[in-house]
């Protein structure tokens, strides 16, 4: 009897466009200024639902996106241990469709808050590659002009291999530290929490090129557990990191101060 070979390694995911899903799979419209989403599926209309979106200060940011991390019950990393239900991560800095309080205006940290119903229906449809969220500024008068835009929206859909991986992350490697240019590194603040250590290192390698400000921080990535997931929490350090935290905020960018 022949040795018993291990199975081949999948190849990763096609690149895929808005087009690609448009007609076979589930594309999702949201206009922030009408606070509306228009949810297309297989080339037709499925359903809409009003939406709240980002407040002043914390807009849900705007651009095509994938769908990174689905968890039906789920709390938030960043805001106090918040419920998020039927929650589908689109970014790895805090951006995330669920199911939320709906006050008929622009109320949330940047989330995309959906009808409790809406949500569990939206929850079960979607998938990491099978799915195209695109989130824009301008108002949309109804699904016929949702339709127009995805149509003509010819963005990839982020969509990373490393995350559909069916292991879960290695938790070797847990930590790395940028030597401080700086001296005494007395407060701290959060700037992500990821599923991989590689993930969080590259998100810090992309805030620091968005602010500069950042290479002179002390830089840690911090293993911890959140009901029952593995996260890396990014954190960085330095004598006036929370006052570098406050004018991360105003440049869009979620931080919260944790010592």
């Amino acid at each position: 009897m022949p040795a018993p070979t291990s199975a081949p390694t999948p190849d990763p995911p096609p690149q895929k466009f808005v087009e690609d899903v448009l007609d076979d799979g589930v594309v999702i419209v949201v206009s922030t200024s009408s606070q509306q989403m228009h949810v297309f599926r297989d080339g037709g209309l499925w359903r809409t639902s009003p939406v709240s979106t980002g407040k002043r200060g914390k807009e849900t940011p705007s651009g095509v996106f994938a769908i990174l991390q689905k968890k039906k019950f789920h709390r938030s990393n960043l805001y106090n241990n918040a419920p998020m239900p039927f929650m589908q991560r689109l970014t790895w800095d805090g951006i995330a469709i669920h199911a939320g309080k709906l006050p008929g205006y622009p109320a949330s940290h940047g989330c995309i808050r959906l009808p409790s119903a809406f949500a569990k229906e939206l929850f079960r449809v979607t998938g990491h590659t099978s799915t195209a969220v695109i989130v824009v500024d301008e108002p949309l008068a109804n699904d016929e002009d949702a339709l127009a835009l995805a149509k003509q929206t010819d963005a990839a859909i982020p969509i990373s291999p490393k995350l559909l991986a069916k292991k879960p992350p290695v938790r070797a490697a847990a930590k790395r530290t940028i030597p401080a240019r700086k001296s005494g590194a007395g407060q701290t603040i959060q700037l992500a929490a990821t599923l991989s250590p590689e993930l969080a290192t590259a998100r810090w390698d992309s805030l620091v090129k968005r602010r500069p400000e950042l290479a002179e921080m002390r830089m840690a990535v911090i293993p911890a557990v959140v009901n029952g997931t593995q996260f890396y929490r990014l954190r960085v350090s330095a004598s006036d990191a929370h006052a570098k935290c406050s004018a991360l905020k105003r440049a869009g960018i979620e931080c919260f101060p944790v010592g």
